[in-house]
């Protein structure tokens, strides 16, 4: 066994003992994400994300 997949079985074992370690890593992925992505979005989504933060702002 690799050191790679050593790791993987570190890492789903201690999600076995610790259900929750596994949503908060999901949940700090959610909130910080990845803005690239969305600066490489075409018109669609860049009308998408200011209609979003229209309504946000009328809505607040």
């Amino acid at each position: 066994m690799d050191n790679w997949e050593k790791q993987e079985k570190d890492k789903f074992e201690e999600y076995k003992r610790k259900p929750f370690i596994n949503f908060a890593d999901s949940m700090n992925r959610a909130e910080i994400g990845d803005w690239n992505v969305l600066a490489k979005g075409g018109c669609l989504t860049t009308i998408v994300i200011i209609v979003g933060l229209l309504l946000f702002l009328y809505f607040k």
